[in-house]
């Protein structure tokens, strides 16, 4: 019997040495690299980078001890989210104030500003939110989309810009193209320039994963791009895209017009908050797939496109439907033939779930 209490004695001293010794690294880990210095670190934590890069980026700017017990600290401290910025951090921090820094997106240079473009929205819109959020007026960010000389000077530097946004019959040459994310700039002095090439540069990302797709012989990059367009506004879910650009793809074939009313909007420039009027329908654009001797894809892209769209753009799903058309609740339903299709409109209107 007096052996086992000591076996259980030595067992616990045991377990409190490693305990005080395992106490001793916990604290070592989370204390600051250098109590004493005051000099700033910058480190850009890129969108999309885990957290485990962003560990390791963390551990190579010396300014944690552990990759490996960040990436477990995050975890234990509830930061889901490691929020993507240029952060000015210092050797004096605690792990802690890092992390809460990173997750808060406390950004400690006050000059530094964080601009939002939403998917769906026009080169227009964007316009305003830059004219807001920076120096620069709405004229002027207009006057720099339109500048053809540095439109050719983007077509020569990426990939996926073309010819073909040259158009005459286009209203802004980079519609579609700007990616949708939440971007940071140094000041509100930034230069228009700037803002569109970091906004492109995001664009070479996103599409690069996509590039094989998008180069095939069915159709061109820039048709791609407008295809996506449409669907970012026609539809609401990866699913539902498929399923109507595959609807695009049937009535191409056939010569049919594409009937897309969100075009007619992008056409007339105005805003998608009303129904048109049968004459504003069938009013003959280059833009405006809804004009029934219009049996092709609009002149160009009418929104910024999402992943979303891009995916469904992409691998579209085949079906035996000819048109679509959603209600006020977010449903779309599919027909395939014009007296479906008109039945099923009238169906949602006497139901009251008319979209307008």
């Amino acid at each position: 019997m007096k052996k086992k209490v000591k076996a259980i004695i030595a067992i616990l001293v045991i377990l409190g040495l490693l305990l005080i010794a395992s106490s001793g690294v916990y604290c070592y880990l989370v204390s600051p690299m250098d109590k004493t210095s005051e000099a700033i670190i910058e480190v850009k934590i890129e969108t999309g980078m885990s957290t485990k890069k962003i560990g390791q980026l963390l551990e190579k700017k010396g300014l944690i001890r552990d990759s490996n017990f960040f990436l477990v600290y995050t975890k234990l401290n509830n930061c889901a989210s490691l929020k993507a910025a240029t952060y000015d951090l210092k050797k004096k921090m605690t792990l802690n104030e890092i992390i809460d820094t990173i997750c808060t997106g406390n950004v400690m240079n006050k000059e530094v500003i964080n601009i939002t473009f939403k998917e769906g929205k026009r080169i227009t819109d964007y316009a305003k939110v830059i004219s807001e959020k920076t120096s620069n007026s709405y004229e002027e960010v207009i006057n720099v989309m339109k500048d053809n000389i540095y439109i050719q000077e983007l077509i020569d530097k990426y990939w996926f810009l073309t010819e073909d946004i040259l158009n005459a019959s286009i209203y802004y040459p980079l519609e579609g193209y700007l990616f949708p994310d939440t971007y940071q700039f140094a000041n509100k002095d930034v230069a228009i320039k700037t803002i569109i090439e970091k906004m492109l540069d995001q664009t070479d990302k996103v599409l690069s994963s996509y590039q094989e797709n998008l180069q095939n012989k069915k159709h061109t990059i820039h048709e791609y791009i407008t295809l996506a367009s449409m669907a970012e506004l026609e539809g609401t879910t990866t699913e539902n895209r498929k399923m109507i650009i595959g609807i695009f793809e049937n009535r191409l074939k056939v010569k049919m017009n594409l009937g897309s009313d969100v075009t007619t909007y992008y056409a007339l420039q105005l805003p998608m908050t009303s129904d048109l009027t049968s004459k504003q329908f069938a009013t003959k654009n280059p833009y405006n797939t809804r004009d029934m001797n219009m049996k092709d894809l609009p002149v160009g892209p009418i929104a910024s496109i999402s992943k979303s769209s891009l995916e469904a753009t992409t691998a579209p799903t085949s079906s035996s439907y000819y048109y679509f058309v959603a209600d006020k609740l977010g449903n779309i339903y599919y027909t395939k033939n014009s007296n479906e299709h008109l039945q099923k409109v009238q169906e949602i209107k006497e139901a009251g779930n008319w979209i307008w």
